[in-house]
């Protein structure tokens, strides 16, 4: 049976511009970053009270994984904002909206009571978007 998740992945279009926006922004904890050859880099991130969660950040490029048309698909799909890659939450959904946006965070739906909680929606540096809420309990 399977007992958890260690590992999600978030395709990104630069992972130096992803390193930045995940960590200077987002204030996530650096877990690994290591090069694995070729330009290639192994990089993941944990959010500050989840440490056992890594999120890669995956370089979308040619080769190993991805063949140019792929590339190309995956690239404008990710700038187009078709990925939705997760749910986040906060203790103070307003504080953290304001602090993420005085950091330059881009909210496509700033905070709104929703019937679980409040939620705002945001995207990453690549176009992903992600929702970041206040659960109720």
């Amino acid at each position: 049976m399977i007992t958890k998740v260690t590992h999600m992945c978030i395709y990104v279009l630069d992972q130096t511009s992803a390193y930045d926006f995940y960590v200077n922004k987002l204030g996530f904890k650096v877990h690994t970053d290591a090069p694995m050859g070729e330009g290639a880099r192994w990089l993941t991130v944990t959010p500050p009270e989840q440490p056992e969660l890594e999120i890669t950040l995956f370089l979308v490029a040619e080769g190993g994984m991805f063949d140019k048309e792929t590339v190309g698909t995956m690239t404008h799909l990710i700038k187009k904002g078709t990925f939705g890659a997760a749910v986040f939450t906060c203790h103070d959904l307003l504080a953290t909206y304001e602090e993420l946006s005085a950091k330059g965070v881009v909210f496509k739906k700033a905070p709104t009571k929703e019937f679980y909680g409040y939620e705002a929606l945001f995207t990453d540096d690549s176009g992903n978007w992600f929702s970041l809420a206040q659960i109720e309990s």
